[in-house]
C-alpha cells in the first residue's frame, strides 16, 4: 500500500510538472525538508539549502517569464523536455523501497509520460490562446497552469489519492474538449 500511495505522489507531481517545471521540484524540496516525505538514497538533495533556493528561483523565474507574450510559446519548446525530465525525476524521487529498475521504467514511463501529457495540453492551450487574442489572453492561461501546478504539488504531497482524483479529471475534461472540438466529417471516417 505504502508504494501504490508512493506512485500516486509521483504521478501527482509528475502532472503538476506538465504545468510547471520547478514548482512540483521546490514542493518535494520543502516537504523534504521540513515535514517526513520520504525520497529514495540519492536524492535527499532535493532538501538541501541549495536545492531550495535554486527551485525557488527557478520557480520564480519560470512563473513570470509565462506572463510575456511569444516568450511563453518559445519558452515550451525548452518546457517540454524539462518537464519529462523533472516528471521521470520526481517520480523516481518518490518511489521508494522498490527496485531500482522497476523504479526507474516507473518513473520514466508514467512520470515522464504523464508530464509530457500535461506540458502537450498547456502548449496546445497557450498556442490557440496565442491565435486567438494575439497573446493577451495568455496571462489568463499563465496564472491557470502556475494555480494548477502548485495545488498538484501540494495535493501530491498532502493527500494524494485526491492529486489523482484531479488528474484524472483534469485529462477527463481535456478529452473531452478535444472531442468535441473534432470536425464532423472526421468523426464520420475515422
Amino acid at each position: 500500500m505504502e508504494t501504490f500511495i508512493a506512485v500516486l505522489v509521483g504521478l501527482g507531481l509528475a502532472a503538476a510538472a506538465g504545468f510547471r517545471v520547478f514548482v512540483p521540484l521546490l514542493a518535494v524540496g520543502l516537504a523534504a525538508r521540513f515535514t517526513d516525505l520520504p525520497l529514495t538514497d540519492g536524492f535527499a538533495w532535493m532538501g538541501s539549502t541549495a536545492a531550495l533556493l535554486t527551485f525557488g528561483g527557478a520557480t520564480v523565474v519560470e512563473v513570470l517569464a509565462y506572463y510575456v507574450p511569444w516568450i511563453d510559446n518559445l519558452l515550451d519548446t525548452v518546457a517540454t523536455p524539462a518537464a519529462v525530465v523533472a516528471g521521470a525525476v520526481l517520480t523516481a524521487a518518490v518511489v521508494t523501497d522498490v527496485d531500482p529498475v522497476l523504479r526507474w521504467s516507473l518513473a520514466i514511463v508514467a512520470g515522464g509520460g504523464t508530464a509530457t501529457i500535461f506540458q502537450g495540453m498547456t502548449a496546445g492551450t497557450r498556442g490557440i490562446s496565442t491565435l486567438a487574442t494575439g497573446g493577451v489572453g495568455n496571462f489568463l492561461v499563465a496564472t491557470v497552469e502556475w494555480v494548477l501546478s502548485a495545488v498538484l504539488s501540494v495535493l501530491a504531497v498532502v493527500v494524494p489519492i485526491v492529486a489523482i482524483l484531479v488528474v484524472v479529471l483534469l485529462l477527463a475534461w481535456a478529452a473531452q474538449r478535444a472531442t468535441r472540438r473534432r470536425p464532423a466529417s472526421a468523426s464520420r471516417y475515422g
